[in-house]
């Protein structure tokens, strides 16, 4: 239901959208049998495509021209498709959006070179793109979405971090590639350099934003709204925004000692999720969520008079109030 609404915001570029899903599609198309079956499981299991809509919305600021975009929006999604791949084995994740994960309908082995494939192709994509500075985006941001994997490995279960290694972390993990959609749309497109920068940071913002919400939503929203059981982020290890709020609860220390050890049982949870949903930790949370939203409609309204500038507001708004 929400990524319906979601996706009521953008109707009016269903045709481009369209042909992103179609080129996706053909992107995953592999002559072993095994790896299509798996790239193309994870592709019919949806998604926002929130990415390549930045993409698009971005370079409608400037020279807007879908077969040259989608060079650039194509990619864009590869990496994050292939990211959820790594990531799902990284977490011993069975359930993705309701669905077996990659990892679960088959195995470690086939979802880790399923990832690599998913990679491979986004790089053989970009190379229809002759813009040199769109080749240099991309890469960087492939390095530090890499990084940021090996990152949230070291930090498992670690309850000494601080914030900062947080904010460092998720940048890497979602904001990245949304900013990077912004920029690139804007460039792709020819926009002025003033203007490439309000869309980069806009979509810097609307990420941190997105991925804040999203680490409330595993512990608030229901296990059939999240397609996976709630919690699961701190299940596997992971010390999401609510928790650096709670790491001195004794409920929340003694679960993540138990969930560092495999020993956490359903009890466990639901206890967890009881001490999280009644304390003031959502509430702040929530609060530092609207700031970064707050950062990214002003760099809206910076931006040149144009029908996008509402669809941006109308986005980023939704992102940040969405329930699941």
């Amino acid at each position: 239901m929400e990524k319906m609404k979601l996706k009521l915001l953008y109707t009016d570029l269903k045709s481009d959208i369209d042909i992103i899903e179609k080129e996706l599609e053909n992107a995953l198309n592999s002559s072993s049998h095994l790896i299509n079956d798996a790239s193309l499981h994870l592709l019919q299991a949806g998604g926002k495509r929130i990415r390549p809509v930045f993409v698009l919305i971005s370079a409608k600021f400037g020279n807007y021209d879908i077969d040259n975009i989608k060079n650039i929006a194509v990619p864009l999604e590869l990496i994050h498709m292939a990211s959820l791949v790594h990531d799902d084995v990284i977490d011993d994740s069975d359930l993705r959006r309701g669905r077996r994960t990659v990892k679960a309908q088959w195995n470690n082995r086939v979802a880790m070179y399923t990832g690599d494939f998913i990679f491979a192709r986004a790089l053989e994509y970009v190379t229809a793109i002759e813009n040199k500075r769109v080749h240099q985006i991309l890469a960087k941001t492939m390095v530090e979405i890499c990084n940021g994997e090996v990152i949230q490995i070291e930090d498992k279960f670690r309850v000494d971090q601080n914030l900062k290694d947080y904010f460092r972390r998720i940048k890497r993990k979602t904001a990245l590639l949304i900013e990077s959609s912004c920029e690139l749309g804007a460039v792709a497109s020819g926009l002025d350099e003033k203007n490439i920068r309000h869309l980069r940071r806009y979509g810097y913002f609307v990420g941190m934003s997105y991925q804040i919400v999203d680490d409330i939503l595993d512990f608030t929203a229901s296990d059939k709204e999240l397609g996976k059981p709630a919690g699961s982020d701190l299940l596997h290890g992971n010390i999401t925004l609510p928790i650096f709020y709670l790491k001195d609860h004794p409920i929340i220390k003694q679960f993540i000692e138990k969930a560092s050890t495999g020993k956490v049982v359903e009890e466990d949870r639901l206890a967890m999720l009881k001490v999280v949903r009644n304390s003031e930790a959502i509430k702040q949370s929530i609060a530092l969520s609207n700031q970064y939203l707050r950062k990214a409609l002003k760099e809206v309204e910076a931006l040149p008079n144009h029908q996008m500038k509402k669809k941006l507001r109308d986005i980023a708004l939704f992102i940040g109030k969405r329930k699941f």
